[in-house]
């Protein structure tokens, strides 16, 4: 339940907002985890009016504003395909009008294809608090998301743009959030990464080695025990060989 709006001008308005222990503050990009009932007294930060909203492409990363919306990184060319792959199941047309990068971070359960892709690519996350600019790699703040954001403002998401990356899903529906997906992301130097996505609190990362190999037995592991009411672990440990097979294939 939201019982205070505010809408600051700057970044410094902001970080003293979100610094204050009463009422909880958080941050709202486009409002639509926040617009979900619930009883917890909040107050809210709107991150309109400041400059958080950029894409970049500086060397070999890519920068994406806090605020982009969903939409608008479906819109730009120069991300990876698979990237736009992901965002597409991830939500529809409307919500992806409103909903923000950071947002998506935040609140994202482990069936988010879009956070599963960013997992493989190894994003780092890059905020602010009064005391400066801090730094954590998206595998690290993933388990400890209610911790670390209380009083930090989530200013940008880097990426490397260097990386192949490759995406696929099972669901249950066109419209649905997958059952299972996978995402391979490898290195010019052959360093890849496999993140699974469709179960639990957050997408896992079952591989990060030197080179491919062992990548579908990797995934087969990592979801030996991911059951839950919208699939077995057998299955879901027989489908996620599969897919990480797959995305390696296309990246080879």
């Amino acid at each position: 339940m939201i019982i205070e709006y505010n809408r600051p001008k700057t970044l410094e308005e902001a970080l003293h907002l979100l610094a204050r222990a009463q009422p909880a503050t958080v941050p709202m990009g486009g409002g639509s985890a926040l617009n979900r009932y619930s009883l917890e007294p909040l107050a809210v930060v709107d991150l309109q009016e400041l400059p958080l909203n950029s894409i970049q492409h500086p060397g070999n990363n890519f920068d994406l504003g806090a605020t982009v919306t969903l939409q608008a990184l479906l819109d730009t060319p120069d991300l990876p395909q698979a990237m736009h792959k992901a965002i597409q199941q991830e939500a529809n047309y409307n919500l992806r009008q409103v909903a923000t990068l950071a947002g998506t971070l935040a609140a994202a359960s482990g069936r988010s294809p879009l956070v599963t892709v960013l997992l493989a690519l190894d994003a780092t996350i890059i905020s602010l608090t009064n005391q400066g600019e801090g730094r954590i790699s998206l595998g690290d703040f993933l388990p400890v998301r209610g911790e670390y954001l209380p009083g930090r403002l989530i200013t940008q998401i880097r990426l490397p743009s260097n990386v192949r990356l490759a995406f696929d899903y099972v669901a249950r529906s066109p419209a649905d959030q997958p059952v299972v997906c996978a995402s391979v992301a490898q290195w010019p130097s052959t360093r890849t990464r496999v993140a699974l996505g469709g179960y639990g609190k957050t997408p896992v990362l079952a591989l990060d080695g030197p080179e491919p190999g062992g990548v579908e037995e990797a995934a087969r592991n990592a979801y030996s025990q991911a059951e839950d009411v919208w699939a077995t672990a057998e299955y879901r440990c027989e489908v996620a060989g599969v897919l990480a097979r797959r995305c390696l294939t296309e990246l080879q």
